[in-house]
């Protein structure tokens, strides 16, 4: 006795039929000849409806965006420069073996270092502008500027209040200037 899958009732006028939603079939590219068909939402589907209206990641995906990309853009740059001057102290008498083993060393040491670093500052911006949005219950560019002059101030603290102080008008400097950058290209570029 053969299974004979029944053809989807396209006629139904259910919310899985609703226009947001699109038909996949599992085997189309297996030349089966079935007709399973399977209703899939096209717009992401939350649990709860405040979730829905909330249009920005929540502050566990902030930290891990933040830390992650500090991360890997600081461990890039310092690969880069760490390459640059392993190539600058190859001596002519090394070995290709030896200059191989300098330039990796190289790589790896000032990678891991600028991508902690960065990653320690993704890390502290993410938690400062999530802890202002908690606060405040407000999302906007007052907590961005806040959260940049809180970093630059914690990563430098313990090299005294001056260097502290200097550190966090350049962090709120720098995301003044990125905030500044996104508002023009959401006015200016359109995609």
């Amino acid at each position: 006795m053969a299974y004979h899958p029944r053809a989807p009732d396209h006629n139904a006028t259910t919310e899985e039929t609703s226009q947001n939603r699109r038909l996949y079939n599992p085997y189309q590219d297996l030349n089966i000849p079935t007709k399973a068909a399977y209703n899939l939402p096209t717009s992401p589907e939350f649990l709860f409806p405040e979730e829905s209206i909330r249009q920005r990641r929540s502050w566990g995906e902030n930290l891990t965006y933040y830390t992650g990309t500090g991360y890997l853009g600081g461990a890039t740059v310092g690969a880069v420069v760490g390459f640059a001057g392993s190539v600058k102290s190859i001596e002519p008498s090394d070995t290709l073996k030896l200059k191989v083993n300098r330039i990796l060393n190289g790589s790896g040491l000032s990678g891991r270092q600028f991508g902690n670093r960065c990653g320690v500052i993704g890390l502290l911006y993410a938690g400062l502008e999530s802890g202002m949005i908690a606060y405040r219950d407000t999302d906007d560019v007052i907590n961005s500027l806040v959260a940049g002059l809180g970093t630059g101030a914690l990563y430098k603290a313990a090299s005294g209040p001056r260097s502290a102080a200097v550190a966090g008008a350049i962090g709120g400097v720098l995301v003044g200037f990125a905030e500044f950058g996104r508002q023009a290209s959401k006015r200016y570029v359109h995609f």
